[in-house]
């Protein structure tokens, strides 16, 4: 059941973000904006959050990179590794992605009612607590 609904959340967010202007990604790339973000985690610190490859990272990554939406610098804390940053341009799409997330729950509060939707975020919260 949460699959369903996840889904829902996906296809919502990117809709809005393809609607805003940003054609030249798909939903895959989208997908990696999680909480807290891109911004300052090494490439493989991201494909174990998402559960896919570090080659799979890359490839979204380089895509990204290539149409200026971060970059891959050198970590200061180990100069082998790299760390993403998002530019001005990812940190705008990051803002897009994360109001049209903010808009999809919103929607769930309203097919829900507030008793109700309390209640979900209330064991989302204690789920998330208890998982991690």
């Amino acid at each position: 059941m949460l699959r369903v609904v996840w889904q829902w959340v996906r296809d919502q967010v990117y809709a809005g973000v393809v609607a805003a202007g940003y054609d030249d990604l798909n939903a895959a790339h989208v997908g990696l904006w999680r909480y807290p973000g891109l911004d300052g985690i090494r490439p493989s610190q991201l494909a174990d959050h998402a559960g896919i490859t570090k080659q799979s990272i890359n490839d979204l990554l380089g895509h990204l990179e290539g149409h200026g939406y971060l970059e891959r610098v050198p970590d200061s804390a180990d100069g082998r590794a790299r760390v993403i940053r998002l530019t001005p341009k990812g940190q705008r799409l990051a803002d897009t992605i994360y109001a049209e997330a903010g808009a999809a729950q919103q929607r769930i509060a309203e097919i829900l009612g507030p008793r109700r939707f309390a209640q979900l975020h209330d064991s989302l919260e204690l789920l998330t607590e208890l998982l991690n």
